[in-house]
């Protein structure tokens, strides 16, 4: 078997992640060799491989959907928004430079696609299958000519397209349709057929209208899939939750001991890795919430500062909301405060800056004996330690290089007081050490919270994949999508005008 499929949206955010997911799942199940693939992905959630490659976190999660190790092939272009005109470009998991949105899609883009397409051609090499994802819609009229990530790779690689659709959004057959109908006639031929994502109710009330859309389209569906709470991991484009909310699905167990932990997460600007507190998410008794408000942080337990693309305008959006006064008043307090990536700077003495924000020398908050040069290099690291008496293992992404002056070392970072700082991501993953340190700030916070002793967050996070796979395996057409992933789209699809403007 040398099989591949391209999973299409008709709009950002319809599914294409969990579906990609599900599917290598399904397949890895079946005993098929299956690795995902991304040809270009916008996103400020990234992750770091074995090998030091910066992909996005969404195809390090459908690695391990596949049960394997990610590698850069898998997300060879990776765009990393540093505002609203520009991102850092990340080709093959290094950073090679900043561009404007005009200056990519006027040319930079399309030079990528040999690139890219000699990542996908290495892994399906390799492997039986290659699942890849799109981006956005492929019916991007404006952007198909330097497309390499949607209609452009599936025409580069022969691929079948699979146009996935939120109905829980409403207009999905519209959406189908138009999707197709606004393609050249070579791209259409590409396009296999649609999967429902999202539905509520009764399916039988749906199939009037996937035979509607058969009719009008000559081309099937493949699947209706339920609506789930608890599936969204790893997003790459938002936190799916609004401000005040809750983070996404977050456990709802009781808690183990008498007391709840409150957890206040600061919404800073080009947050990146929010998914570094759905590890306290998942713990029995903990409410993680995202806030922009000081008074929001009365009640909590727990305040993060996560990772941005934007320290110092991170640092200025806290002043401006007077969440940095509210958090010198915590340290002062003796609260607990914790700093992740850019958070861990922002709570620093000073940083000088000439390489993101080029704004030179910037006063931190000064709760932190820490000094943070920004260097052109960027760290890309697994890193392993100890902390807390536990294991700890996690992974570094930063441009900022901190001189720590004084104070408790605490993984790389330092801690004084109850106020904690580090670079490492993902390192409240590790059970061990994420039990002892909610121990310290219930402790600090007078609250009678005990951990749980047996929540694995990697035996969660596989619940979360077997749930996809099930999805797939339960409620799409597995037959008709082993020949898609097999043999490719079918022969003789019908052209629907009026096909892509000339």
């Amino acid at each position: 078997m040398n099989g591949g499929l391209l999973v299409a949206g008709t709009t950002s955010d319809a599914g294409k992640s969990v579906v990609t997911a599900g599917i290598c799942r399904w397949l890895v199940r079946q005993g098929v060799k299956v690795a995902p693939f991304k040809a270009q992905n916008m996103s400020l959630n990234s992750f770091v491989t074995r090998e030091g490659a910066e992909i996005g976190r969404a195809q390090a999660m459908q690695a391990q959907a596949c049960r394997i190790e990610p590698t850069a092939q898998m997300n060879p272009v990776l765009l990393k928004p540093g505002g609203e005109q520009s991102s850092q470009v990340v080709l093959l998991g290094k950073p090679v430079g900043e561009l404007s949105a005009r200056g990519y899609h006027g040319g930079r883009q399309q030079r990528l696609l040999g690139t890219v397409l000699e990542c996908l051609a290495e892994l399906r090499g390799t492997y039986d299958a290659v699942i890849c994802e799109g981006a956005g819609s492929p019916a991007e009229i404006n952007l198909r000519r330097t497309d390499i990530v949607n209609m452009g790779i599936a025409r580069g690689a022969r691929l079948p397209v699979l146009v996935v659709g939120d109905i829980d959004r409403g207009g999905v057959f519209a959406s189908f349709f138009g999707t197709v109908a606004l393609l050249s006639p070579e791209d259409q031929e590409l396009v296999a057929g649609f999967l429902v994502n999202k539905f509520r109710g009764d399916v039988s009330l749906l199939e009037p209208g996937l035979d509607m859309l058969k009719d009008l389209t000559g081309r099937a569906t493949y699947g209706v899939l339920p609506f789930r709470h608890g599936l969204g991991i790893d997003e790459e484009d938002g936190l799916r939750v609004s401000l005040r909310g809750t983070v996404r699905e977050s456990n709802v167990s009781p808690p183990v001991g008498e007391d709840v932990l409150r957890v206040a997460v600061c919404a800073i600007p080009l947050m990146s890795n929010f998914t570094d507190v759905d590890a306290l998410a998942a713990e029995p008794g903990v409410v993680v919430r995202f806030v922009d408000r000081p008074e929001e942080l009365a009640d909590a337990d727990l305040v993060v500062i996560p990772g941005t693309r934007g320290t110092v305008r991170a640092l200025e959006w806290l002043r401006e909301r007077g969440l940095a006064d509210a958090l010198v008043r915590r340290a002062a307090e003796g609260r607990p405060v914790l700093g992740i990536c850019g958070g861990f700077q922002i709570l620093g003495e000073h940083i000088e800056d000439e390489v993101e924000s080029r704004r030179g020398h910037v006063d931190g908050l000064g709760l932190l004996p820490v000094r943070v040069r920004f260097a052109r290099e960027k760290t890309l690291t697994r890193p392993q330690g100890e902390a807390l008496g536990e294991r700890v293992e996690g992974y570094e992404i930063h441009h900022g290089v901190a001189t720590v002056l004084s104070g408790e070392p605490f993984l790389d970072g330092c801690r004084v007081g109850q106020t904690w700082g580090t670079h490492w991501h993902g390192s409240l993953e590790s059970d061990g050490f994420r039990r002892a340190f909610l121990r310290e700030v219930a402790a600090a916070a007078g609250r009678r919270f005990v951990p749980a002793p047996d929540t694995s967050f990697a035996a969660l996070r596989e619940e979360q994949l077997d749930r996809l796979g099930d999805l797939i395996e339960q409620h799409a057409d597995t037959d008709a999508l082993w020949r898609l992933i097999e043999s490719g789209a079918p022969q003789g699809l019908p052209f629907i005008p009026p096909g892509a403007p000339a």
